[in-house]
């Protein structure tokens, strides 16, 4: 925190519709601001795919430095199909910052909110809070640009180690914790593919050992494919899951899909110092500049930013603050409000304009 105690936020817009989802998320934020003792000091940096077609990079420098000195980094979405690395692979700074500040924890909430249709039968009654937790810099993604490719053949490489591993599973279980005192049930499962994976048995292993740490925790083990199919059986019955990159960026995606969409779904990238906040959605450039795009995982982000702020700094104002953006989202869709992205008829702007109405 800086010295006149403003929050300093690194603002990394982006490409296509990410500009669009991060102007309202800004404007809540100015609207918290304005009305509590809490200060922000936001400074805006590029990256993403149009900086690398004019300049041949995903982000400069001084958006790394700008990053590693600012309190939270709030990033809108980066990347364009058409835009591509010579390897033909894509453009993203998301991923990027993950490996540069050790972003291991990968925090993926999904909440039905009131109002927002599920495609799960019951779900509106029964209700869905889960999280899904990613391993974000290991896994099969520690391949990224690394992989072999031959004319015959293709090879990439799964990563597990524990010093990771421990310091994922601890964060599993102090937030398990955590949703345990805010009236959850308090449950962690372990997903993996143990039965057949040398590294999964050994991920299982490190789980076994943390959960023995936390017996105030109901530990669960499930293959991922097991996993798959109660996901959309009885997503109720799921409290917090932890699971290797991969299957998380998976499931993940799915999880977002019982709750209304990928625009409903916020995300953060957590490391011991720094984190990353941002929406589950791509850079959807098919609707880019039309005012369609939903808002509410960008907003959504910004509260889980807030909460995160809280614990790092202390700061009481900080949670309650992320509550509230919660509740005002939560009312506007019990209220009516319908986003384009499930047959509604809100764009960016209405959905913006209630949310900060019900603040």
């Amino acid at each position: 925190m800086s010295a006149n105690n403003a929050l300093h936020i690194a603002v990394l817009a982006g490409d296509g519709i990410g500009p669009e989802v991060m102007a309202p998320a800004l404007e809540i934020l100015r609207k918290i601001e304005a009305r509590t003792d809490l200060k922000f000091r936001f400074t805006d940096a590029p990256a993403g795919a149009n900086n690398y077609l004019a300049t041949g990079k995903s982000m400069p420098e001084s958006t790394v430095r700008l990053c590693d000195e600012a309190d939270a980094i709030l990033l809108g979405a980066c990347g364009l199909p058409s835009v591509r690395y010579p390897d033909n692979t894509e453009i993203m700074p998301q991923v990027e910052l993950r490996f540069h500040f050790d972003l291991y924890a990968g925090v993926r909430p999904a909440r039905l909110i009131p109002g927002v249709p599920s495609p799960i039968v019951g779900a509106d009654a029964r209700g869905i809070d889960l999280v899904v937790i990613r391993e974000s810099t290991e896994g099969l993604f520690a391949s990224m640009g690394k992989g072999v490719v031959t004319d015959s053949e293709a090879r990439e490489t799964l990563v597990i180690t524990r010093k990771t591993s421990e310091r994922l599973f601890e964060f599993s279980f102090k937030l398990a914790e955590r949703r345990k005192a805010r009236g959850r049930p308090g449950a962690l499962t372990c997903v993996d593919k143990a039965n057949v994976f040398k590294a999964f048995a050994f991920f299982r292993e490190m789980f076994d050992e943390a959960a023995q740490r936390h017996p105030e925790v109901k530990a669960d083990r499930l293959y991922v494919d097991a996993c798959s199919a109660l996901l959309v059986k009885r997503p109720w019955d799921f409290d917090v899951m932890v699971m290797e990159n991969m299957f998380g960026d998976i499931l993940s995606d799915m999880t977002a899909g019982l709750i209304g969409g990928m625009g409903m779904a916020p995300s953060a990238d957590i490391g011991d110092t720094h984190a990353v906040f941002q929406p589950c959605h791509g850079t959807a450039p098919d609707i880019m500049g039309q005012g369609k795009a939903n808002p509410t995982g960008m907003i959504l982000s910004a509260a889980m930013m807030l909460d995160w702020l809280a614990d790092k700094f202390d700061l009481e104002q900080a949670a309650e603050a992320g509550e509230r953006i919660e509740r005002a989202v939560d009312k506007v869709y019990a209220g009516g409000i319908k986003p384009m992205e499930f047959g509604g008829s809100n764009g960016t702007a209405d959905i913006a304009r209630a949310v900060l109405a019900a603040l």
